[in-house]
């Protein structure tokens, strides 16, 4: 070996020969960390890096696919329950095409890819109904992508064109949205998958699309809409008018001074409305008109006379007469005007608003004023029935008074744990780390005691013996015990290097039998 490394090595054994035990443990500790560090590191390294093969796979393609990559010796993970698959990136494209070959993934929701199996001898029922599965399985697809979302399946209620119909009615759309574990769709998300469906359809309207999940639950009705039932849209209009009156009251009496109630009767039957209204219209000429007259004069026989007594007939008298017949035909042009109208369920026939102020603080009020500004802010409509009731009383501080001191108890409650919690966390840090750390001092402590060597000097005798004072046995040079002193040396040099090297190894002691020899040798 070269002679460089030879000398880095021996300086390497001999700096760590010179460790403690204590030394010794920590550096091993560390040497281990990082062994274990950068194990984990390359492991992590040399891990590949998994792309999906396949997502939202039924069981029975996931168990085949599943079961060809284990056939390949493929490393494969599984995730969202099992429908998608996971392999490493270089193996995708080579496993998709086999899986293809093998006609895998066999249950998909088809799409339009379902359009490229038809035949031409198909017929038109055929085509149709081909067509519609196509636009249920793109939009199912397109629904699936979403996040949280985990399946989802359309169903479309299409009208067959025909002439005879006078009226033609719109398409409607049920979806069905199976959501991940713990996960519930939001307003926004459940308007976005109406108005995606509505907007794939022609003809669709968003109110033509209902939504329910897998726990049965009406997230979107046809002809209600995203906002739910009747009671909700109801609970949802009484909720938003209370507020804006509570914080304009809250304003004027200041907060919890006034108390609002509203109460809106909710008309839960939908129907649909078609008006027709014609009306003629003013200083218009009429669009044709037409005019007939017909005159005759002439002399003649008189008639055979009239009935008398008897039934005996009367003659009349002989003259002219004269025949004049007109006719005019106007035809005017007529307003008409054709109205339909779809009367959703939960619609507001009426609302009455009832708010309660305190009396404390309704001295300088005017009633008047602040019955006009609630009926401002609720909307209220005379029209409709709609009514307001202002009063003032005296409220109960009772019940206000407690639950301030209730909250005021649970807030210094939650305190006490949160710093109870801390305590016992510092108490359990604390029993672990200071009995380690005293073990180790102690261990350290030990290990150097160890390691002194015990000297066994007769120090009475050295300090009596008349040819070594004490000030030359402390500005004696001394030679550490155990190397050699030279072949003249005497066995007082020896002890003195012994002396010497206990001073170093031990001084408090030392300086402790020195200091009991100087006060036994002064005079009494």
């Amino acid at each position: 070996m070269p002679a460089q490394v030879v000398s880095a090595w021996r300086r390497l054994t001999s700096a760590v020969g010179a460790f403690s035990i204590a030394q010794r443990t920590i550096a091993l500790i560390g040497v281990a960390v990082l062994v274990l560090g950068i194990a984990a590191l390359a492991s992590w390294m040399a891990r590949p890096t998994y792309t999906p093969l396949f997502s939202g796979l039924e069981a029975s393609d996931a168990n085949a696919i599943v079961e060809q990559l284990r056939t390949d010796g493929i490393a494969y993970e599984l995730s969202e329950g099992g429908a998608t698959i996971l392999v490493p990136e270089t193996d995708v494209y080579d496993q998709r095409l086999k899986a293809a070959s093998n006609g895998l993934p066999g249950s998909s929701g088809g799409g339009y890819a379902l359009l490229d199996d038809m035949g031409v001898t198909s017929s038109e029922f055929q085509q149709s109904v081909t067509y519609k599965r196509a636009l249920e399985g793109e939009l199912a697809s397109t629904i699936s992508a979403l996040n949280g979302v985990k399946t989802a399946s359309v169903r479309l209620a299409i009208p067959e064109e025909t002439v005879f119909v006078s009226e033609r009615n719109n398409p409607t759309a049920s979806v069905f949205v199976e959501t991940e574990s713990g996960v519930t769709l939001s307003a926004d998300q459940v308007q976005a998958v109406v108005h995606l469906t509505s907007a794939s359809i022609d003809g669709m309207k968003p109110n033509d699309v209902a939504v329910i999940d897998a726990d049965g639950m009406v997230l979107s009705a046809v002809g209600v809409g995203v906002s739910g039932s009747a009671g909700d849209r109801a609970t949802d209009y009484e909720d938003r008018v209370r507020t804006a009156v509570q914080s304009m009251l809250d304003q004027v009496v200041g907060p919890g001074n006034a108390s609002v109630v509203v109460a809106a009767d909710v008309n839960y039957e939908s129907a649909e409305r078609v008006e027709e209204s014609f009306t003629a219209p003013e200083d218009i000429p009429a669009l044709n008109e037409s005019s007939n007259r017909e005159s005759a004069t002439g002399s003649g026989q008189g008639s055979a006379g009239v009935l008398g007594p008897d039934n005996i007939a009367v003659p009349g008298e002989d003259g002219e007469s004269t025949f004049i017949t007109e006719s005019t035909v106007r035809n005017n042009a007529v307003n008409k005007v054709t109205e339909s109208r779809v009367i959703p369920a939960g619609s507001i026939d009426r609302q009455t608003v009832s708010v309660a102020i305190n009396g404390a603080v309704a001295g300088g009020l005017d009633m008047t004023e602040v019955s006009a500004l609630v009926a401002a802010a609720a909307g209220i409509d005379d029209d409709r029935g709609d009514a307001v009731t202002v009063e003032v009383v005296n409220f109960n501080q009772a019940g206000a008074e407690a639950a301030a001191e209730a909250l005021a108890a649970a807030e210094q409650a939650a305190a006490d744990d949160r710093q109870g919690a801390l305590v016992r966390t510092a108490i359990i840090a604390i029993g672990l780390i200071v009995p380690f750390v005293l073990g180790l001092i102690v261990y350290a402590r030990r290990s150097k005691r160890q390691e002194r060597k015990p000297v066994d000097i007769d120090l009475t005798e050295i300090l009596t013996a008349p040819t070594i004072p004490i000030t030359a046995l402390a500005a004696a040079p001394l030679e550490l015990s155990g190397q050699p002193i030279g072949t003249d040396a005497t066995a007082m040099d020896r002890k003195r290097a012994d002396i010497r090297s206990l001073a170093e190894t031990d001084p408090e002691k030392t300086a402790e039998y020195l200091r009991g020899l100087m006060d036994d040798r002064q005079p009494a």
